[in-house]
């Protein structure tokens, strides 16, 4: 069967450590008292939980030849993503890993990139990519070897006509630099209301979504428990956010762009698109990590209820 949407991206385990306090003191032990490993990074994240949902994925990316990376692609493996164009490093660089720290609504979090640096433009199979109906970029900031070339990766999937998204995710240096470049060939941009101000460079953000809404034609904002809202030229809608039992709200964001693109890839009206993505996005919640909600089959029928 044809894809649904094809996703370049980086991928890692997430280990979760629950219970350590926010000011961490040198030279102690300091112990949590809950651990948990999964599947982590936005685009791996992403591509699991759309291949969940129903919509068929495909996924590039480059791992480690060590364990981490073969625990990671079974993840997606297991859910029918497409892993045909994954390759392994070629400089023995180990796949990268995420410690994540919850304190209630928020967290640190420390990555060791691993392979992340190492997917460049060369590397891609495009005649692949245009097999989908759709092409997402999530973590732009973390391919330093793609990056360049990102611009002209996105022109050349829209010229082939294909409809394109992006999600930044945080740029660790916080220069936000390149979009310019990008945008023009991006149909949906996908940001939370931090990385909106941040890329606009304005701390109000109805400045900032007037700015990006003049340059992309599908704004869709992340605003956690209140929801979301969608910019299209001056046409401007909310949708209220979903509760839930939530455990952490690590991938919800990401969660979040799987229940929209698994809609709009039906040519569901976008409003619907963004109640359903807030429903996935708070289902996310309910379990440890970004994926291990939608492990649990019976669980998921109830999105669908």
């Amino acid at each position: 069967m044809p894809l649904d949407i094809s996703i370049v991206g980086e991928i890692n385990l997430d280990l979760l450590m629950y219970g350590l306090p926010e000011e961490m003191a040198l030279e102690r032990e300091l112990l949590a008292n809950d651990f948990r490993m999964t599947l982590g990074s936005s685009s791996a994240i992403l591509a699991h939980n759309m291949a969940s949902l129903g919509s068929r994925v495909g996924f590039t990316t480059c791992v480690g030849t060590d364990s981490m990376g073969k625990i990671a692609l079974k993840y997606l493996g297991e859910r029918g993503v497409d892993l045909s164009r994954v390759f392994a490093s070629r400089s023995g660089t180990s796949t990268g890993v995420t410690l994540i720290l919850p304190h209630g609504k928020e967290r640190h979090i420390l990555t060791y990139p691993g392979t992340m640096f190492e997917l460049r433009y060369t590397d891609l199979d495009i005649a692949f990519l245009a097999s989908a109906k759709h092409f997402h970029l999530s973590s732009l900031y973390l391919h330093r070897g793609l990056f360049p070339e990102v611009p002209r990766l996105f022109r050349e999937l829209k010229a082939l006509g294909l409809t394109t998204s992006l999600d930044t995710n945080d740029d660790p240096e916080d220069r936000w630099e390149g979009l310019e470049e990008i945008f023009p060939h991006v149909d949906i941009f996908l940001p939370n209301r931090r990385e909106a101000c941040r890329i606009a460079k304005t701390d109000n953000f109805a400045s900032a979504i007037e700015w990006l809404g003049s340059r992309i034609p599908t704004l869709v904002v992340k605003l956690g428990r209140h929801g979301a809202m969608l910019r299209q030229g001056q046409h401007e809608v909310t949708a209220p956010g979903e509760s839930a039992n939530c455990v952490d709200t690590v991938g919800a964001g990401d969660s979040f762009d799987a229940g929209f693109l698994h809609k709009f890839l039906r040519d569901t009206p976008l409003e619907e698109c963004m109640r359903f993505a807030n429903k996935v996005a708070a289902h996310s919640t309910t379990e440890a990590g970004g994926v291990e909600a939608f492990r649990n089959a019976a669980k998921l029928d109830e999105l669908f209820s």
